[in-house]
C-alpha cells in the first residue's frame, strides 16, 4: 500500500509541476513588471527542480509520470488567452496565476489526504509544491 500510495502521489506531484511550468510559460511574454517577470522565472525553475526530482523517485519505481489531464489543460488555455484577449495586463496575469496557483494548492491538499500511506519523501515533495503556490499567490498580490 506504501508504494503505491507513494506513486500515485508522485504522479499526481508531477503533473502539478507540469501543468505550473507550462501555465508559467503561456503568460510570461505578457508580464510587462520586470520584478513580476522575475517572480515568475524563479518559481518556474523551482517546479523544474521539483520535476526532476519526482522524475527520479518516479523512475525508482519504473514509472513513467502522469501529464495533466488534457481536459484541464485545454480549459486553462482557453481561459487565458480568452481573459489575456480582453485585458492583455500584469493584473489579468497575477489573476490567472493566483487561480491556477489556488487550484494546484486545493488538488495536492487532496491528493495528500488521499494518499495517506504513501512515504515521507513523496509527501515532503507535495508539500513542497503546495508551499511554492502559496508563496507565488502572495508575492503576485501586488500584481493584482
Amino acid at each position: 500500500m506504501i508504494e503505491q500510495d507513494t506513486v500515485k502521489l508522485l504522479r499526481e506531484c508531477d503533473a502539478g509541476t507540469k501543468m505550473g511550468i507550462s501555465s508559467i510559460d503561456e503568460v510570461l511574454s505578457h508580464v510587462e513588471n520586470k520584478d513580476f517577470k522575475k517572480k515568475l522565472t524563479v518559481c518556474k525553475e523551482e517546479h523544474e527542480k521539483l520535476q526532476a526530482e519526482i522524475d527520479k523517485l518516479l523512475g525508482k519505481y519504473h514509472d513513467e509520470g502522469k501529464d495533466p489531464n488534457p481536459i484541464a489543460k485545454g480549459m486553462s488555455w482557453m481561459k487565458t488567452n480568452m481573459k489575456l484577449g480582453m485585458e492583455d495586463t500584469d493584473a489579468t496575469v497575477a489573476d490567472l496565476m493566483t487561480d491556477g496557483c489556488n487550484m494546484g494548492v486545493k488538488s495536492l491538499n487532496r491528493y495528500l489526504n488521499q494518499y495517506k500511506a504513501a512515504d515521507e519523501v513523496s509527501k515532503d515533495i507535495a508539500k513542497r509544491l503546495i508551499n511554492l503556490e502559496e508563496k507565488l499567490t502572495i508575492d503576485i498580490r501586488q500584481f493584482l
